[in-house]
């Protein structure tokens, strides 16, 4: 697997470096708003899984990628604000496809479709001053447009933005959104596997020793470079949640898909302390565009090449996780101040914690 320069903050790639996926994003902050949503588009007959870890998930559609159900494949993956509010935005993104003739045939006419979208919502109610402010179904349907306006393989914009704009991390400090993307090498070379996170944690980073755990950052990143969870002072108020979608150009079907989102739960851990907790509603899709074949002539030599791509998605959560912590920005409202988590400056992207 190809990844980062030694040392140092770079650029860690992105989930729409993987052919066939487009990301759109809208969000609202100020008058009492500060929430959004991100629509992640993938091209027509896009193989689906998802993997729900917390224990308390605002998801919409997830059992319909169920290996064992129907329909294999997705039309559009939303990750929202709002709460279960939010999971409105769904039918805003699903209203978009169907207009664009995008989902199941079930007339004798391309517009008769049933798009499948499934859904993830973060908790950030209130956040921005007014409770009732949360993402809208019209917000769906224009964070699907801009995904489908814009070019293939564009930047993705991250930070405090689409569904991360209300994002908090263990409830003191700001979250976001992130993205990256890994490409295997060798007999499995031109597999590229991107993810997109919001990280809206309970949980604090959780980070290799580096030399800032003496210099830089203070408390809270002394904390966190010496492998210390940070603690606000009181439990973290309100429920939490990281959502994510990873990505894949290579043909999986939905079975493998599914088991990839299970891994790519690997990445929350390797960066945030504690994951899946109950009042977390952690969450991991993947969409699979199916461009490109896994090496192997044989079971085994597939089971090799899906064990390699596997690794990479928790690998590309990892550094997605990491790129949002990092591109967030503090944030005030009439009713908190989310201070950017400040990341040792000497932090060593290329090492797994």
């Amino acid at each position: 697997m190809s990844g980062a320069a030694a040392t140092g903050r770079r650029d860690v790639g992105s989930i729409t470096d993987v052919d066939g996926i487009r990301v759109g994003q809208v969000n609202k902050q100020g008058d009492g708003w500060l929430s959004g949503v991100t629509v992640v588009l993938p091209d027509t007959n896009t193989i689906g899984g998802v993997d729900v870890r917390g224990g308390g998930p605002g998801t919409h559609e997830t059992d319909a990628l169920d290996p064992r159900t129907l329909v294999p494949t997705v039309d559009a993956v939303v990750l929202t604000g709002g709460s279960a509010f939010g999971l409105a935005t769904a039918q805003g993104a699903q209203r978009w496809c169907a207009e664009d003739e995008r989902g199941i045939l079930v007339g004798t006419l391309p517009h008769e479709v049933v798009p499948i979208v499934p859904a993830a919502a973060i908790f950030d109610l209130g956040r921005g001053g007014e409770f009732a402010n949360r993402p809208t179904e019209q917000m769906g349907y224009d964070a699907a447009a801009a995904a489908a306006a814009s070019p293939p393989f564009s930047p993705v914009d991250r930070g405090n933005v689409g569904a991360g704009t209300g994002g908090a991390l263990g409830g003191i400090y700001k979250g976001g959104v992130g993205t990256a993307s890994v490409t295997l090498t060798g007999d499995n070379a031109g597999i590229v596997v991107g993810a997109i996170v919001v990280v809206n944690a309970v949980g604090m980073p959780w980070l290799p020793q580096t030399a800032a755990s003496t210099t830089a950052g203070g408390k809270a990143a002394a904390a966190a470079a010496g492998l210390e969870p940070v603690r606000s002072a009181s439990p973290p108020q309100g429920l939490n949640t990281t959502i994510a979608v990873v990505a894949t150009n290579a043909i999986l079907d939905p079975a493998e898909a599914s088991r990839t989102a299970t891994t790519a739960h690997d990445g929350f851990a390797r960066v945030l302390n504690p994951v899946h907790t109950l009042t977390d509603g952690d969450t991991v899709f993947v969409l699979a565009t199916s461009k490109k074949e896994l090496a192997g002539d044989d079971r085994s030599g597939r089971v090799a090449s899906l064990f390699a791509l596997q690794t990479a998605s928790a690998e590309a959560m990892r550094l997605a996780i990491l790129d949002a912590i990092d591109s967030a920005r503090t944030v005030t409202t009439p009713v908190v101040t989310l201070e950017r988590f400040p990341l040792p400056t000497d932090l060593d992207w290329s090492v797994l914690a």
